[in-house]
């Protein structure tokens, strides 16, 4: 699947929990959907000052898209690129409108115990690389997920993921950072794929050559 890039180290997220790396500038991270069924947040910190991280919204407006595709960057809340996707092998259906779960989440779905949630995952995950975040971050990129645009233009619609077994992503570090991972334990709206909705393990690949490297594009401006 992956035998023509380099690589340095290979690494699960385990089903319902979190996982961070720490990316220099120029190396990159494949994100592998193992099972094909599983939606994956994701955020980025700049490693030099975690205050400055990866926004959805800044995202947006350099683009000008609702999801990325391949070659589009994804931006800082300072506006600084951090992330570029560089090669994408699923049908290309990701979602940057959706928070990421949170135990009020779970609450607001009925649940009266604890659940794992994606925003835990991050804390937990970055706390391991000796990381403390100043704040939460609902905004994730969620990898994989399918979030539909209505007809109407302005309602949203859930729906389970489309990717295959072994579909990935490979997202390159335009800066030293962090990057933090979480296989979303989300089991009661179903947006795991395979009808089952069940988190599922996935996979980081640590890559340090050998993938594509497009030409970072600039902001989006209008014509004048």
């Amino acid at each position: 699947m992956s035998a023509e890039y380099q690589q340095r180290a290979a690494l699960l997220v385990p089903a319902r929990h979190g996982r961070a790396v720490l990316l220099h500038k120029g190396e990159a991270v494949q994100v592998i959907n193992s099972h094909g069924t599983q939606v994956v947040d994701c955020w980025a910190y700049n490693a030099a000052d975690v205050t400055e991280y990866m926004s959805m919204e800044a995202t947006r407006v350099w683009n000008q898209r609702l999801n990325p595709k391949t070659g589009d960057s994804f931006i800082t809340n300072q506006r600084h690129p951090i992330l570029t996707l560089v090669e994408d092998t699923s049908p290309g259906v990701h979602d940057t409108f959706m928070a990421a779960c949170d135990a009020r989440r779970y609450a607001l779905l009925g649940c009266t115990e604890p659940h794992r949630n994606c925003h835990d995952n991050l804390f937990e995950a970055m706390a391991a690389l000796g990381v403390s975040l100043p704040h939460g971050n609902l905004a994730s990129f969620n990898i994989f997920m399918n979030i539909q645009v209505q007809p109407d233009g302005i309602t949203l619609k859930t729906l389970p993921v489309v990717t295959r077994a072994g579909d990935y992503i490979i997202l390159r570090a335009e800066m030293d950072c962090y990057v933090a991972f979480s296989a979303c334990p989300q089991d009661i709206v179903s947006i795991q794929g395979a009808g089952d909705n069940t988190p599922r393990d996935a996979e980081l690949r640590i890559l340090t050559g050998n993938f594509p490297t497009p030409q970072l594009a600039g902001p989006w401006v209008p014509a004048r």
